[in-house]
């Protein structure tokens, strides 16, 4: 791998281009923005704040993360602890584990494998992942000590792992949905989040939302793995019934902002009950950033051409 990143680093400045990393702080950057700016019921925007958390926060957490995240000479267990402690210096609470964890393999594809097409690239990511690499993500959810995370089977993120990442990933894979995408090269993401994101973003030309439907179109499919973890199945049927009803009106109308109204009410119940959406935040995030990362090597293709 390392000699193929040093072919790649060599090859035409075209090709530079997306894997230059002021160019990937950018994208990130701009992901975790579009999130922020999307109203998603029951989870922290600049429409609704809540669970202790600011938007300023996540401000803060994307700025400070970005760089360790797109550092083309860390391996891919050292982007997610480097930018993990990052972040806990910065704000001294768990706001982006989930976003790292998606968005780093993402990163680590464009830098690795720019000759490919970004899910074959991902893929090659994940499948090569090392215990190395698993031991530095150990130590970054002991770092943000994530509710409901720390030990699976007879891996124990306070000990030496003794499997690689994705194998680690795979232990967990059927109570996580993050730890899934790691073992199913991304299968709610691709299949699922960016044709959802494309559809609307073609029909309303609006980042952000297209970043709510993509929200609405996880949660109203998947049960939230942040939920669960913390409230089991109680509350599972509810907010898939919830999500599902908004979806299928983002569906019907020509301007999302007639949603409103309904995104307060659902955004006010659930925050009453303490429901937090976290992981479909995080895997919106990572949507929006494979959409923008699949773009730039449409936009690279093209000038090859």
């Amino acid at each position: 791998m390392i000699q193929q990143r040093a072919f790649y680093r060599n090859t035409g400045s075209k090709t530079k281009m997306i894997q230059n990393k002021n160019t990937l702080i950018e994208h990130y950057k701009n992901a975790c923005e579009v999130e922020l700016q999307a109203f998603k019921p029951g989870n922290v925007s600049i429409y609704s704040e809540g669970h202790d958390m600011t938007v300023a926060d996540f401000r803060l957490s994307a700025d400070v993360s970005a760089l360790p995240l797109c550092e083309p000479n860390y391996s891919l267990g050292e982007k997610i602890f480097y930018a993990t402690k990052a972040t806990h210096d910065a704000v001294g609470c768990n706001t982006n584990l989930g976003i790292i964890l998606l968005c780093a393999p993402l990163i680590c594809a464009i830098q690795n494998y720019p000759a490919l097409a970004l899910r074959p690239a991902l893929a090659e990511v994940l499948n090569n992942t090392t215990i190395d690499d698993a031991n530095w993500v150990f130590q970054a959810i002991a770092l943000a000590s994530p509710g409901g995370l720390g030990k699976v089977d007879n891996q124990d993120v306070n000990q030496n792992a003794t499997i690689t990442l994705q194998a680690a990933m795979r232990l967990s894979s059927d109570k996580d949905r993050i730890a899934l995408q790691y073992v199913s090269d991304y299968k709610d993401i691709f299949d699922l989040g960016v044709l959802s994101y494309t559809y609307s973003f073609n029909r309303w030309g609006e980042q952000n939302w297209a970043a709510v439907a993509v929200y609405a179109d996880l949660l109203s499919q998947f049960p939230d793995s942040h939920i669960e973890r913390k409230f089991g199945s109680r509350y599972s049927v509810r907010v898939a019934t919830m999500m599902n009803e908004l979806s299928n009106k983002l569906r019907i109308i020509n301007d999302p902002k007639q949603v409103k109204p309904l995104l307060y009410q659902m955004d006010a119940e659930l925050k009453s009950h303490g429901l937090n959406p976290g992981t479909s935040a995080d895997l919106t995030v990572a949507t929006v950033l494979a959409v923008f990362l699949e773009c730039s090597l449409v936009r690279r293709d093209k000038s090859e051409t």
